[in-house]
């Protein structure tokens, strides 16, 4: 006697606008924190070093969940899981919005960081339920989505916290993602289990776990290790031992976290190499820019206050928003060889350009917003060149990496970066000197340019 597989239920408008409804609060939530971290500091009596730890809470233990979830999502199904972890960022959310000190806050803020799962548990769910061409332009709407969610929390956070209160710009995203969690369970079908069987690889999991925040601690320290070669020296024979036990433990798993065959094909390492590249560079810009915009009008910056540089930034924040949708129906149209590099052609030309043209204020609301609509329509396209690699029961776990290595490659550059700065301040003052600028831009277009060698990989493996 044989067995059918059903064969999965197409979805409407409908489920796919829950996704994104989704991807909206998820991303709402996730920026509240950095625009309101004044008042924060100011409300919970914080130093800056514990708002500099609020900062990358989340950012940490989204790098820790996200393969997780990837991999959860393509054994027991992506809805499934999806809705247990948006629980928990419910619960996170609560805790966030209640939380009378730092130490409950900090709780809350660890409870969120689940939220970056549900993207891979996204890509899972469109590409069970569309065919390739639609869900191609699926993940690049909800990938954009998230990115302007996370605009809408950061243009809405200090109105509301200073309107209402700290509790309410927490609350009100929350709230959201409520609502959203149960659209999605209410018009989202359900997606079979691959692996419903197989054992769960807690010793790749743990080390794999290990790692990421090994990588993570080690970036956000990094100003301090500099000057501490023997932390940095034990730090690195810990990251290496880690990685090397890893390995040996994914090789021998009947039932591995990680497929390394899998992540060992042209198509795949070079999406991630790619990424880490293109994401160096978007970190770079990132913060560079406000810090020019920032630096006093007497030498070669504009002495531009807050506002003013948010105002500035809100054309790159849009483009990023609609980079997502532009990378999905690109790499649907096109392919995504040819999207990403021609994105990392405009990425490296406006970084390079931006190192000599600095002077006058449009020049660098442009090149910013070049790069980010650049950069997100970069990482839409790898993340669909990666899940259209794979085999469906890999979706989440392929895809979940590539937004892994995102996290890292922009921790990377902010910390390069402010290295660079760092090292071009004079004795005695507080802005650094222009060269310094100059300097961050050309490594970062020389980086971007890199990755161009890698995009011929990746056309290699896909036709192999």
């Amino acid at each position: 006697m044989t067995t059918t597989l059903a064969r999965p239920v197409r979805v409407g408008k409908a489920a796919v606008g829950a996704l994104g409804m989704l991807a909206v609060a998820t991303g709402a939530l996730e920026s509240v924190v950095a625009p309101t971290l004044p008042l924060l500091q100011r409300e919970l009596s914080m130093s800056p070093a514990q708002g500099a730890l609020l900062s990358i809470a989340m950012l940490i233990t989204g790098a820790l969940v996200t393969p997780v979830a990837g991999n959860l999502g393509d054994r027991y199904g992506g809805k499934r899981v999806m809705l247990r972890l948006m629980a928990v960022v419910a619960a996170g959310g609560l805790v966030s919005s209640l939380a009378p000190n730092l130490p409950v806050l900090l709780l809350g803020q660890v409870l969120e960081g689940a939220m970056v799962g549900a993207m891979p548990l996204s890509f899972i769910l469109v590409r069970k339920h569309l065919p390739t061409g639609e869900s191609q332009v699926a993940i690049g709407v909800v990938s954009g989505l998230f990115v302007g969610g996370g605009m809408l929390g950061t243009l809405m956070a200090g109105p509301i916290a200073e309107g209402l209160s700290r509790h309410w710009m927490f609350a009100i995203p929350t709230i959201a993602i409520v609502v959203a969690t149960l659209c999605v369970h209410r018009l989202m079908p359900d997606d079979p289990p691959n692996r419903s069987d197989a054992r769960i690889d807690w010793p790749g999991l743990v080390l794999l776990s290990g790692i990421l925040l090994t990588l993570m601690l080690g970036l956000s320290m990094a100003p301090e290790l500099g000057g501490r070669p023997l932390a940095l020296g034990a730090l690195v024979v810990l990251l290496a031992l880690l990685v090397t036990g890893w390995i040996r433990v994914e090789r021998r798993s009947h039932s591995p976290m990680v497929d390394l065959r899998l992540v060992a094909k042209p198509e795949i390492w070079s999406s991630y190499a790619i990424t880490f590249a293109v994401c160096v560079g978007t970190a770079v810009s990132m913060f560079l820019v406000p810090q020019l915009f920032a630096v006093s009008a007497d030498g070669y910056g504009f002495g531009a206050g807050s506002s003013d540089i948010g105002r500035y930034l809100l054309p790159g924040a849009v483009a990023g928003a609609i980079s997502g949708p532009l990378g999905g129906a690109a790499a649907r149209r096109f392919g995504s060889t040819a999207v990403v590099t021609a994105g990392i052609g405009t990425m490296t030309a406006t970084l390079v350009a931006m190192a000599f043209l600095h002077t006058e204020v449009w020049h660098l609301v442009v090149g910013k917003a070049l790069i980010a609509l650049a950069s997100g329509v970069c990482i839409t396209a790898m993340v669909v060149k990666t899940a259209t690699s794979v085999d469906h029961g890999s979706t989440g776990t392929a895809t979940s990496l590539v937004l892994v290595t995102r996290v890292i490659g922009i921790a990377a550059g902010a910390q390069v970066s402010g290295a660079f700065l760092a090292a071009g301040t004079h004795p005695g003052t507080e802005d650094p000197v222009e060269s310094a600028f100059v300097t961050g831009f050309v490594i970062a277009g020389a980086v971007t340019a890199l990755s161009l060698l890698v995009v011929r990989t990746m056309s290699k493996g896909a036709k192999e």
